[in-house]
């Protein structure tokens, strides 16, 4: 991690319009800033933002009012040195393994052998030598993540956004694949924004956490967190700091989660 600022929020504000016609306020005046390198998780309750915040990032979607800017440009297009790993695999069905990684380097102009070369070398990174001619449907749920993975760093992205790309899997493989993740990440380099609900997942993966409040969204709160590195997910858990750290961030959090289940609790009665 580096002092050079990869992405800044600046009084970032977010409104829709709703199908009745009546704006709708996701996020509002969210200052945010990640270092070059830096892992950054972001938690918050239901309906507060989280995604909205990584689609201003990519650019999926301008602010209706303040700044977003990546490596110091302001973000008017999605930009070629973000990759997003989406909750859902965005991999192509009628494509093999092979074909989904090399997918992003013949997009743009590389050659069908350097590309397909290049794919299988990080199809081993993600430990999926051998299944290169498979294609999703025969695959496990943990091991399309991987090729999700590799597909999308294959492309060497600064910036690596993540919206709850573990929330599917089992117990076992989540811990699987967030240890490949965290070995992955620190071959490199990338600025990485993680979405999650799961604060036992921001806190085992993240350099900082931060905390998000019930919609429309802003910063409550930010978290260092001081965990040594390499960290094994699965044991990391027991560590005394580590419990401390929950325990310190959860006060802030279980707030906006009762507001936001309140609310909810409020629609549905009327």
């Amino acid at each position: 991690m580096s002092d050079q600022v990869a992405i800044q929020l600046q009084k970032a504000t977010k409104r829709f319009t709703s199908p009745n016609g009546k704006s709708f306020t996701a996020l509002r005046d969210l200052d945010l800033t990640v270092a070059a390198g830096e892992f950054t998780a972001v938690v918050g309750p239901t309906g507060c933002g989280k995604s909205t915040t990584l689609a201003l990032i990519s650019g999926l979607e301008a602010p209706s009012a303040g700044t977003v800017r990546v490596f110091g440009e302001p973000v008017s297009a999605v930009g070629r040195s973000v990759g997003y790993v989406f909750q859902r695999d965005a991999v192509f069905p009628w494509k093999s393994v092979l074909d989904n990684v090399a997918m992003g380097p013949r997009m743009r102009g590389v050659d069908t052998g350097q590309a397909n070369a290049e794919a299988r070398q990080w199809i081993a990174r993600v430990g999926l030598d051998g299944f290169e001619r498979y294609y999703p449907h025969q695959l496990s749920g943990g091991m399309r993540k991987r090729v999700a993975l590799a597909q999308t760093l294959i492309n060497h992205p600064k910036i690596l956004l993540m919206d709850e790309p573990f929330s599917a899997l089992d117990v076992q493989t989540r811990a699987l694949m967030e240890n490949e993740l965290l070995d992955l990440w620190a071959s490199t380099g990338s600025s990485v924004v993680f979405v999650t609900h799961d604060l036992e997942e921001a806190i085992g993966m993240a350099d900082r956490v931060v905390v998000i409040t019930a919609g429309p969204g802003t910063v409550k709160g930010t978290y260092r967190v001081d965990l040594p590195r390499p960290r094994n997910i699965a044991e990391i858990r027991f560590q005394p700091r580590f419990i401390e750290l929950y325990g310190e961030i959860w006060n802030d959090l279980r707030d906006e989660v009762l507001v936001s289940y309140e609310r909810t609790k409020n629609r549905v009665a009327s």
